[in-house]
């Protein structure tokens, strides 16, 4: 006989990649974090493999995991459409949906991607993860986001283009650089599309400059710009500036960097496109307020 996939079981595979393991899942769920891992097992002996496995504290899905996630989503998403359509509202039931950003731009971004997936889907719950480009398209393609929008130069991995980031230099109020020697930047850890335009283009420009204050994160960046450690490179899509900084005019324009959106395998496409029509449009209103 072949195997059957229970319903349930597979809800709670979905909740375990959404909520980032077995514990939140199981919070999640209002189950015990017992049930939860039965629910995965059971769908281990039914297709007679590993699908999760131990990295560390965290949980790490297998290829066929993977797989299963990916089919899991559609098993659900046509499972609960046809519950709702036999029962009526009475039937209906909140879905999740979690989409991605990068953090460059990510205050103005993500309220875009917000109001359209609520837009598409008013009873959805939905839920949002900042991170680097690469981790959130590894992200979409392990089933745990529906979407991401990141910054296209990132990664390889090929999605709808959505449009350009304006680039622009900020610093602490009063900060100049000093007379001698290199200009001091503070800047993204290394791999970072902007901070590799940032020190291109001055170098283009036969203006030496040295990366004196770096952070995993943009917020730890900010700070050290707010400390008056040096300039910064930022994304800044609209006419709000970081709090406690202001443009820096002295140093050469940078073009912008392009973002992308990548989709999970089997998503809504009207959520989707509603998506990727906010964003392209929140960008080109900015394309247009500099303009003017």
């Amino acid at each position: 006989m072949r195997p059957v996939l229970d319903i349930v079981a597979l809800r709670s595979l979905i909740a375990v990649a959404d909520y980032g393991g077995f514990h939140r899942a199981a919070g999640e769920l209002a189950l015990s974090q017992s049930a939860v891992s039965q629910h995965v097992r059971r769908l281990e002996k039914s297709l007679g493999h590993p699908v999760v496995e131990r990295d560390g504290r965290k949980t790490r899905f297998t290829a066929l995991g993977a797989q299963l996630l990916e089919e899991a989503r559609l098993i659900l998403g046509a499972h609960d459409a046809a519950v709702q359509r036999l029962l009526g509202e009475e039937g209906a039931t909140a879905a999740t949906v979690v989409i991605g950003a990068t953090e460059h731009g990510a205050d103005q971004i993500l309220p875009a991607l917000t109001d359209a997936v609520r837009e598409v889907r008013p009873d959805a719950e939905v839920r949002v993860r900042i991170d680097r480009s690469a981790r959130l398209t590894e992200a979409v393609g392990r089933g745990e986001l529906d979407l991401a929008v990141y910054v296209t130069e990132a990664t390889t991995t090929e999605g709808t283009s959505v449009g350009d980031l304006p680039l622009r230099w900020y610093a602490a109020p009063g900060w100049q650089p000093p007379a001698t020697g290199q200009l001091p930047l503070v800047a993204v850890n290394a791999p970072c599309v902007i901070r590799r335009r940032a020190l291109t283009e001055l170098a283009a420009c036969r203006m030496p400059a040295t990366v004196v204050a770096e952070a995993g994160y943009l917020a730890g960046v900010l700070d050290a710009a707010r400390a008056g450690l040096g300039a910064a490179l930022l994304a800044v899509p609209g006419g709000q500036h970081p709090d406690g900084l202001v443009p820096y005019r002295g140093l050469p324009a940078v073009p912008p960097v392009r973002l992308s959106a990548l989709a999970r395998r089997g998503s809504d496409p009207s959520l989707t496109g509603a998506a990727v029509q906010a964003v392209r449009a929140l960008l080109a209103s900015c394309a247009t307020d500099r303009a003017a």
